[in-house]
């Protein structure tokens, strides 16, 4: 039961404030440090401090504006979690033992954050996808990973150094795997075969999370396994996945994690590819009618919903990582969601 009255926590929703709005529900987002969201999460003195570098997507050149790592302090005003992706594109620690750039940046994250944060982290696509995308001469292309499931370079290259790094506020480790076609796609008892290999050879000393982005490898054996193994499922609004509460459907309606947590990231619009979700959101400062007043954001949001009363009734938590591209601003979002789930409460609280 919350500390605050319903209508005061809607007054927080309202200033961006999302720590308190429900016991079993911590609010945050998929990155951080955004210039856009000055004046939602981040104070306006930071506008001095913004930097700009510059990024082409889908044939177009955007201008990306972003704050100093310091800003995870005022982050973690309004936000109870926050997930970091930039370990996906790097591990901590190169092949050679010496610590990567990402080593360094995860440090400040530390030093900078307040000492009751939580942070999820992503795994570095070096061993968990399946392909790696590469460019040569402004083509892309992908090969396979020499490195994919290799569970020893995992652990002492990622796994050791972040839990050195971060320690106890280390909350989870989200295992991202890249969409493939059925076609080229290993068959649903393989993949099982070989992620339980891997997982098998991994301590269980962080709370490890999968999203698979490929639909036919979501079948009720790879549930049975999560559940086995107390690996969470990843339930995700993302371009080429089902609905949430189809995917809900698909896990046989359980929570699999072995601490009781659900993640779910709110990342885009279904059927709606990456570059062409990043466009229609930029530059992330305000909601996008074009996004946010849709049918399947409400649905989005509906689902989210959903997943914060399960976690609820199991006496767990619900993870909810909004994203920028999947409303035009992530604060916005997560007020969305805060205001929805209130919603909610008071019908609950009236019958």
């Amino acid at each position: 039961m919350s500390a605050f009255s319903t209508a005061e926590r809607r007054a927080q929703a309202t200033t961006y404030h999302f720590r308190d709005i429900h016991p079993h529900v911590r609010f945050g987002t998929a990155s951080d440090r955004y210039a856009g969201w000055i004046g939602q999460i981040y104070p306006e003195d930071f506008a001095s401090e913004v930097k700009m570098r510059k990024r082409k997507l889908g044939g177009q050149t955007f201008e990306e504006r972003t704050l100093p790592i310091a800003s995870v302090e005022s982050y973690f005003e309004h936000f109870g979690v926050l997930e970091l992706d930039f370990t996906f594109y790097r591990p901590l620690i190169e092949p050679d033992g010496t610590a990567s750039n990402n080593f360094f940046v995860l440090e400040q994250y530390a030093a900078h954050a307040p000492g009751q944060s939580l942070f999820f982290l992503k795994a570095p696509q070096t061993f968990f996808a399946r392909l790696l995308r590469r460019s040569k001469g402004g083509e892309t292309y992908y090969e396979d990973n020499p490195h994919f499931l290799n569970a020893e370079a995992f652990v002492r290259q990622f796994l050791d150094p972040a839990r050195h790094i971060l320690g106890e506020r280390l909350g989870g480790i989200i295992f991202e795997q890249e969409y493939q076609r059925k076609s080229d796609s290993v068959a649903p008892e393989q993949n099982v075969a070989e992620l339980a290999n891997f997982f098998g050879q991994i301590p269980n000393t962080v709370q490890a999370h999968i999203e698979l982005r490929s639909p036919q490898l979501l079948v009720p054996a790879y549930f049975d396994w999560l559940e086995e193994a107390g690996i969470g499922f990843v339930f995700s609004h993302w371009t080429w996945l089902p609905k949430i509460r189809e995917q809900w459907r698909m896990s046989g309606k359980r929570l699999t994690a072995g601490d009781g947590s659900i993640v779910s990231r709110l990342l885009t619009p279904l059927r709606v590819p990456y570059a062409k979700a990043y466009a229609n959101a930029y530059p992330f400062d305000k909601a996008v009618p074009a996004i946010a007043e849709t049918k399947q954001a409400r649905e989005m949001v509906l689902d989210a919903t959903a997943l914060a009363y399960q976690a609820e009734a199991h006496q767990g938590t619900l993870f909810l990582m909004c994203n920028n591209r999947a409303w035009g601003n992530a604060p916005a979002l997560a007020q969305a969601v805060a205001n929805r789930i209130l919603d909610e409460e008071e019908r609950r609280a009236a019958r």
